[in-house]
């Protein structure tokens, strides 16, 4: 695709704010924050993506004012520091929560810093501008980009957001990697995002470009002239006779004449010979990297660029909905709750950004149809109704699944449905998917026993039958919700109401024990708390304030809120505001009730996992989606909301230890104390977890332990628990996109630190494309890996802009039973660019990114089958490249 006529977009005239409080006035870059352990004060990858975004979204809600409201104005955000809660809550409002923007941005830093760990990716040379090899570094640069348009195009944001990860990456290599610094350059390379323009005096292979250099400082070995290199980093390619090396404690190259290196990668001589210039690399690694962002903008248009950073306090809606013929009334309740949520919700910023619709019966399920218009969305449900079929089980997993892998991370996915699974079998596969996408999964079960003449069973099933529901849910943090026909339209309205960003408190015991009471513990920073009891055989129950004061089920008004009853559905909403401490419940039952308690809350946080990697290109912190057992992890935690800002003090609401919870029995494994880092307004946690609390693979759930601003017990459950895996699953493939008929090497490592492991390696492709490995079953001693090959076949027939998701599953083989490890990958599928001759005018104006339309809204249909802390000081500004630059120096 030829880039388009329009010239690119200008950093103004609206003023971008240009906020540098992460650059001490003596500091690529590492990966992340622990990447600061061993070079204090670096500016890291981290960082200037996070930096970035933040100022392009400022700009955004700068030149677009929020509707029903004053603009913003950018003398309100002179000498602060730039948050993402204090943005959200100037644009949409007070309590609006930028949680759903966090964690897209985190999914951009983590691609961002996995590229220095990836297998495929740490060494390759292209990926890093290495090795003089600028006209390729600009090439998978632009192919990264045209990859991230793509997959926003098909909706796909996490796959987007994972491209967008890898090509900042690389941009901002390039400023720490090669001598544009050195050359006294002080803006972005103007030709570095334009094809049609040649990268101009470049070092020949010919040309020396380095002297020896004996110290870990060099600031003086580059040779005089005025042409463009790079170091090289390693053996592969090999350093020619004259050249610069990266330089570092990890570089071979460095070792043989000319000695030394030319990297500006920290501020620690050991691992950057060129430290002293590491902080103009990362200003104009950080201005690039805004421009890139703000290209991506002008492509895309502000609702698609929205939707790509999650820019709004919104979740999705996905619906997954079993058409068999006796499904009738909860069709018409999906329906009804879905045009609910779209009027109630439009044009306001708690209108859904993405809408997902997966139908299924027996023996098909899909296709699932996603947009992010509602009203083709209503259009297309529309359609949806109940026809043929009506024997039980169904292919419920197998729709959940293809939801799964359409719907944005934090996401809510309701079930419909009135029969059990036939594809149980999917059970561990879809937990895994949950847990990766960090999706709630609540299945809406009508059981009727009106319905024995409607729908056929096919053999006698087991009373357990709905057991993988409840396995799911669990794993997802969602419930299993049974009714029948005549409540299922207000037992979906209440459900619906959960999209809101609430949190789930949690109960001690998690499980309900005939007798026992159950307790919460209620903060002062907790508004508009429901309680849930549902349940087979639910005679009564009541709850207690911590000034003992009670309220039984009966409907309507209490001394503590107010109660409405479904037939075996209560739910219970709390008068505002609620007495601070411990409250209780007492549930009379004939079977096993289930209880839920959720709120509102200014204060929640995000969290994912972490390797310590010393031997690679960078020291840093690898990403893994689950902990390793017998591996000492790190658990990273990002506190959001207006309260975090205050969690290094003792005034306001902080969190001082994480404990960890065994799934489902709720008993204690163990705690491990948080600690601050990075800059206090980040409200940034860290906790190691050593080996020993992590010794057996299994499900726990993370619940942080603090104190609110008035002294009461602060607690914040995960949404959903998390699982120790067996072994590492490292699923990688190849640096560029896929393209019909073409053949793409994947690469698969396993690795076992808790013991021997005798595993079988399952492999599945969504779409059903043809897939071979040659490695089916390993045996693992302890500390011990392996490695594989697979080949994904892309047949000539495969559609544009088609996202491929292959799984490989890692089971346990006979004499030991292993809980099965999952690893996931994303590809894309695009069509080769023609190669076009670029015209003979000139084509300064020709970015790389192609046009797209900023529409309401696209429609797909897809067939199924501890840191350095860095504070900011007294504001200093100056204009570069007509952009105003505010830079805070370190306290």
């Amino acid at each position: 695709m030829r880039p388009a006529e329009a010239p690119p977009p200008h950093l103004g005239p609206v003023v971008l704010v240009l906020l540098q409080l992460l650059l001490p006035p003596t500091s690529a870059f590492f990966p992340n924050i622990w990447s600061l352990l061993a070079a204090p004060g670096s500016i890291t990858h981290q960082d200037l993506t996070e930096e970035a975004v933040l100022n392009v979204t400022l700009q955004l809600f700068l030149e677009r004012p929020p509707p029903g409201r004053p603009p913003l104005r950018p003398e309100d955000f002179l000498g602060r520091t730039l948050l993402a809660d204090d943005l959200f809550a100037a644009y949409f409002g007070a309590g609006s929560l930028s949680r759903r923007f966090r964690a897209a941005v985190g999914e951009v830093s983590r691609a961002n810093a996995a590229q220095d760990f990836l297998p495929t990716s740490k060494t390759d040379p292209d990926l890093h501008f290495d090795a003089e090899r600028l006209v390729q570094g600009r090439a998978r640069l632009l192919t990264a980009l045209r990859e991230t348009l793509a997959a926003a195009r098909a909706l796909d944001h996490t796959l987007s957001r994972q491209r967008l990860g890898a090509a900042l990456h690389a941009l901002q290599d390039f400023y720490s990697h090669s001598n544009w610094v050195e050359l006294g350059k002080e803006q972005p390379h103007p030709r570095l995002l334009w094809p049609w323009q040649e990268l101009q005096n470049l070092a020949q292979a010919s040309d020396p470009t380095c002297s020896d250099c004996e110290q870990l400082s060099c600031p003086g070995n580059l040779l005089d002239f005025q042409l463009l290199t790079s170091g090289y980093f390693g053996t592969h390619p090999l350093k020619p006779p004259g050249k610069c090396s990266h330089g570092g404690h990890f570089d071979q190259s460095s070792s043989q004449t000319p000695r030394g290196g030319i990297n500006k990668d920290s501020t620690a001589p050991g691992f950057s010979p060129h430290h002293q210039l590491h902080l103009q690399a990362a200003k104009l690694a950080l201005q690039a990297s805004i421009q890139v962002l703000s290209l991506l903008r002008s492509r895309l248009g502000d609702r698609n660029f929205s939707r790509l950073l999650d820019i709004t306090p919104a979740s999705s809606l996905s619906f997954v909905l079993d058409t068999t013929g006796s499904m009738g009334e909860e069709i018409n309740a999906a329906k009804i709750q879905a045009r609910s949520i779209a009027e109630q919700r439009r044009g306001s910023p708690l209108e859904p950004a993405h809408y997902v619709l997966v139908p299924f019966h027996d023996p098909g399920f899909g296709p699932v149809f996603t947009t992010s218009d509602p009203d083709s969305f209503w259009q297309q449900l529309n359609k949806v109704h109940a026809l043929g079929g009506g024997d039980e089980p169904e292919m419920c997993l197998s729709a959940v699944e293809l939801a799964l892998l359409h719907t944005p991370p934090l996401s809510d996915i309701f079930v419909f449905t009135d029969a059990s699974p036939k594809d149980a079998l999917l059970t561990n596969r879809v937990e895994s998917l949950t847990q990766e996408r960090r999706c709630r999964v609540t299945f809406l079960v009508t059981e009727d026993p009106s319905r024995a003449q409607t729908r056929a069973r096919r053999e006698v099933l087991s009373p357990r039958r709905f057991e993988p529901y409840e396995a799911i849910a669990l794993a997802s943090g969602g419930e299993v919700i049974f009714t029948n026909d005549r409540y299922i339209q207000d037992v979906a309205t209440i459900v619906g109401e959960s999209m809101a960003d609430l949190v789930t408190l949690p109960l001690e015991p998690p499980i309900l024990a005939p007798g026992r009471l159950l307790a919460f513990r209620v903060d002062g920073l907790l508004r508009r708390i429901t309680v849930r009891v549902h349940g087979e055989s639910v005679s009564s129950f009541w709850i207690r304030n911590p000034a003992g004061v009670s309220q039984s089920q009966e409907e309507g008004e209490g001394p503590l809120g107010h109660t409405r009853c479904f037939g075996q559905f209560w739910i219970v909403t709390m008068n505002d505001p609620p007495q601070a401490g411990t409250w209780e419940i007492q549930v009379t039952a004939g079977g096993i009730p289930r209880v839920r308690v959720q709120a509102r809350t200014s204060l929640d946080f995000l969290f994912h996992f972490g390797i310590p990697v010393e031997d690679g290109p960078h020291p840093g912190l690898y990403p893994v989606a689950q902990p390793v057992a017998g591996l000492q992890t790190q658990l990273l935690v990002e506190v959001t909301g207006p309260g975090s800002r205050a969690l290094s003090g003792h005034r306001g609401p902080h969190f001082s230890s994480v404990a960890l919870r065994r799934v489902p029995e709720g008993t204690e494994l163990g705690r491990a104390p948080l600690e601050p880092t990075g800059p206090p307004q980040r409200g940034l946690l860290a906790a190691w977890l050593p080996p020993m609390l992590l010794s057996e693979p299994g499900s726990f759930s993370l619940e942080l332990i603090g104190q609110d601003g008035a002294g009461q017990g602060l607690h914040r459950a995960a949404l959903q628990p998390c699982t120790v895996v067996p072994v590492l699953l490292e699923l990688s493939g190849p640096p560029g996109f896929l393209t019909p008929g073409s053949k793409a090497p994947l690469s698969l490592h396993i690795a076992s630190f808790s013991g021997p492991q005798d595993l079988h390696l399952r492999t599945s492709v969504n779409p059903s494309f043809p897939l071979t490995s040659n490695l089916s079953r390993v045996h693992l001693g302890q500390n011990e890996s392996a490695w594989g090959r697979l080949w994904l076949e892309v047949p000539h027939s495969a559609a544009p802009d088609a996202v491929v998701t292959v799984t490989v599953t890692a089971v346990g083989g006979e004499a030991r039973s292993v809980p099965p490890t999952f690893a996931f990958l994303r590809l894309l599928v695009l069509a080769l660019a023609p190669q076009d001759q670029p015209p003979a005018k000139d084509h300064s104006s020709r970015p790389v990114l192609p046009t797209m339309g900023a529409a309401r809204g696209r429609s797909t249909l897809v067939t199924g089958g501890g840191a350095q802390g860095r504070a900011a000081g007294s504001p200093r500004w100056s204009m570069i490249g007509g952009v105003l630059l505010l830079r805070l120096g370190a306290q």
